[in-house]
């Protein structure tokens, strides 16, 4: 009988801490995690991007704006990361399949000033026009107000970078003979 109570007990201990987990899992809305995932997707293939691009260009304004990315990137992933794990949100490590694929085809065959142009064409302006338009609607519709404001306070950073894609991009389109 006492090994009965025993293993009731150790059952309704896992079942309470199971239930736990799926109310932890369960603090955001699909949409909601879905957006976290996304961003961390769009963060890490902005930094693997840049890192090519630090290690690739040797223009010093595409060096200094990919360090910006990585920096603003690498903090930006921090703060997400700390959210999902609030939220009991599992983020991705690294870019996604199709990232990584477009980061080979696009950059990594790439040299000189064509592959600066590339860069600021592909890790600028293209990725930064979806992540503004991913932050944007999360900033409007997450019904988490956590992820609302996450989505808010880091929007004015990827829209500044947006602007900066586009002006490296007009400069490294004039050096690679696209203008």
């Amino acid at each position: 009988m006492n090994r009965s109570r025993t293993a009731l007990a150790a059952l309704s201990s896992l079942l309470i801490a199971a239930a736990g987990n799926a109310v932890a899992a369960d603090a955001v809305s699909h949409a909601d995690a879905s957006f976290m995932k996304d961003a961390a997707h769009a963060g890490h293939a902005e930094v693997s991007a840049s890192k090519l691009a630090l290690s690739k260009s040797s223009d010093t304004q595409v060096k200094a704006f990919a360090q910006q990315m990585i920096d603003d990137h690498t903090k930006a992933a921090a703060e997400l990361q700390s959210l999902a794990d609030a939220k009991g949100v599992k983020l991705p490590t690294e870019p996604s399949m199709t990232q990584k694929t477009k980061e080979k085809m696009t950059l990594s065959t790439a040299d000189g000033a064509n592959f600066d142009y590339r860069y600021a064409d592909s890790a600028g302006v293209s990725a930064h026009e979806d992540t503004v338009k991913l932050f944007r609607k999360a900033a409007a519709e997450a019904k988490d107000a956590d992820v609302r404001a996450f989505a808010s306070k880091t929007l004015p950073t990827l829209e500044h970078h947006l602007q900066m894609a586009k002006e490296l991009q007009a400069a490294t389109a004039i050096r690679a003979g696209k203008k």
